[in-house]
């Protein structure tokens, strides 16, 4: 039986991806308004605004507390010596393996929240996509792209 990876990302990350969800919730309450506004300007019934605010109070709920919460639960990662081991998802959970060979190059990536938070993701490319280790520890993530970095040109060189 093959365990699930076990290396977990930041816990920051779930506050990154709560304002994150925030940011949504406030476009969504802009289309709220616009909403509300036209039950008065064109005199629909007021039910109409009760439904548009539970709407919102589900959405926000969803993007800002219950889906980062699920999404950090499941992200998990492993690098080894032949390939990355990636486990993630809210209600689909997907597991990929990416072997070593097949790693052309890897980055850190960092966002404004991201950097507020001392925080990085990795993107590992290969020739056809790239995968993604969110939210890790600024020096995690700088030591962990050196190490597949290093990994891959021993991978390279048994070819």
């Amino acid at each position: 039986m093959i365990l699930e990876p076990q290396k977990r990302i930041s816990k920051k990350g779930l506050t990154v991806w709560r304002i994150s969800g925030a940011i949504h919730s406030f476009f969504a309450l802009l289309v709220l308004g616009g909403a509300v506004s036209l039950t008065f300007i064109f005199d629909w019934p007021s039910w109409i605004i009760g439904i548009a605010v539970l709407a919102f109070a589900l959405y926000a709920y969803l993007f800002i507390m219950l889906i980062p919460t699920l999404r950090w639960k499941r992200w998990r990662y492993e690098v080894r010596e032949n390939e990355i081991e990636l486990q993630h998802g809210v209600f689909i959970i997907k597991r990929t393996l990416v072997p070593m060979i097949r790693v052309q190059h890897v980055d850190t990536l960092q966002g404004p929240i991201l950097r507020k938070y001392q925080l990085a993701t990795i993107t590992v490319s290969t020739a056809a996509t790239v995968h993604e280790i969110p939210a890790l520890e600024v020096e995690e993530a700088e030591e962990l792209r050196y190490f597949i970095s290093k990994l891959v040109r021993v991978a390279d060189e048994d070819v």
